[in-house]
């Protein structure tokens, strides 16, 4: 009876979900460009994209580690106190979440990327995941500020 119950509690297609961001045509251009370079594992997760399909979000694990580009600038971005910290040559300002998770947004780039670590990830490796993720957001989301 109890498998019975897990399975119909489970899916197969179990997958985050995700707002997808709206960004203009040359935000999008770059995030189209990110979206083929995001590595397929991060911190040995493989990627699982979160619903609804898009190639302006992606995921990796469970709980999800969630990435978003093409966001508008978040307000934590006008926090004077905010000091960005920097992971492998890439900038971002750091957000605690409720129930211990952190969201990272990319400062001083063209684009923002918003990378959500869930309290699990935050926990064990959350710099790693930003690790695993520098070398594709530096290739194809240039320095500069972002509209």
């Amino acid at each position: 009876m109890l498998l019975l119950l897990a399975a119909a509690c489970s899916s197969a297609d179990d997958r985050a979900e995700a707002a997808v961001p709206a960004p203009g045509k040359e935000v999008a251009g770059l995030c189209r460009a990110l979206d083929e370079a995001l590595p397929g594992t991060v911190v040995d997760e493989d990627r699982s994209d979160p619903e609804p399909q898009s190639e302006f979000t992606a995921g990796w694990g469970s709980p999800a580690i969630i990435l978003r580009c093409g966001i508008p600038r978040p307000p934590v971005m006008s926090d004077p106190d905010q000091v960005p910290v920097q992971i492998e040559g890439v900038s971002y300002v750091m957000e605690e979440l409720e129930g211990g998770g952190h969201r990272f947004t990319t400062a001083l780039r063209r684009a923002y990327v918003e990378v959500t670590l869930p309290e699990e990830v935050a926990a064990e490796s959350g710099s790693f995941a930003l690790v695993d993720l520098a070398p594709a957001i530096k290739r194809t989301v240039p320095r500069g500020i972002a509209d």
